[in-house]
C-alpha cells in the first residue's frame, strides 16, 4: 500500500520570512515531518499547489479532484490550509474507491509546538483504515466534512 499524499499549501507549509515581516506558504513540510517521525509506510508527496487556502477556489478543487481521479492508490492525504478545508471537502465528494482524508494545522509545521505532526499522523491512520470516502483528520479527530465546522475562536474543528 503507497499513500499518496497532495499538498496544496496552508499553515501546515507556512514560513516566516524576517525579511518581509510576514508569514508567506513555502515548501510542502509532510515528508520531512514524516521522515522525522520515522513512519514506515509507503508514501508519495506531490505538490499540487502552494496557496493559502483563503486563495483557493473551485478550478483549483477541479485540480485537486482530478488529482485524486487520476491516482492509481485508493489511499490519499491532501494537506490543506483550514479555513477552506471543509468547502474542498465538500467538493470531493463522490469519488469512488478512494479512502481521502483532508488535514492540515493551526500552526506552521516548522514550530516546535505546531499539532501538524499530530494531525498528519492521525490522517495518516485514517487513510489506512477508514473506509472509501471523504474525511477531515483534525484535533485527534476525523470528521464528516459535512458534519463539522471550524470554530475559529477556539481554533479547532468541531462536529456540527
Amino acid at each position: 500500500m503507497i499513500i499518496k499524499i497532495f499538498t496544496t499549501g496552508g499553515t501546515i507549509d507556512k514560513t516566516y520570512f524576517d525579511q518581509k515581516d510576514t508569514y508567506q506558504v513555502g515548501e510542502p513540510q509532510v515528508a520531512g515531518i514524516l521522515e522525522r517521525a520515522n513512519v514506515v509506510v509507503d508514501f508519495e508527496v506531490t505538490s499540487l499547489m502552494q496557496k493559502d487556502s483563503l486563495d483557493i477556489d473551485n478550478s483549483d478543487r477541479e485540480i485537486i479532484r482530478e488529482a485524486i481521479l487520476s491516482e492509481k492508490s485508493h489511499n490519499i492525504i491532501v494537506t490543506h490550509g483550514t479555513d477552506t478545508m471543509i468547502a474542498t471537502a465538500e467538493f470531493l465528494q463522490n469519488i469512488p474507491d478512494k479512502t481521502i482524508v483532508l488535514t492540515g494545522s493551526m500552526y506552521p509545521a516548522q514550530y516546535r509546538d505546531s499539532d501538524a505532526v499530530f494531525n498528519l499522523g492521525c490522517a495518516l491512520t485514517g487513510a489506512q483504515t477508514l473506509p472509501s470516502g471523504v474525511y477531515i483528520a483534525m484535533n485527534g479527530r476525523i470528521f464528516d466534512p459535512v458534519a463539522s465546522v471550524k470554530n475559529v475562536a477556539l481554533n479547532r474543528f468541531e462536529a456540527k
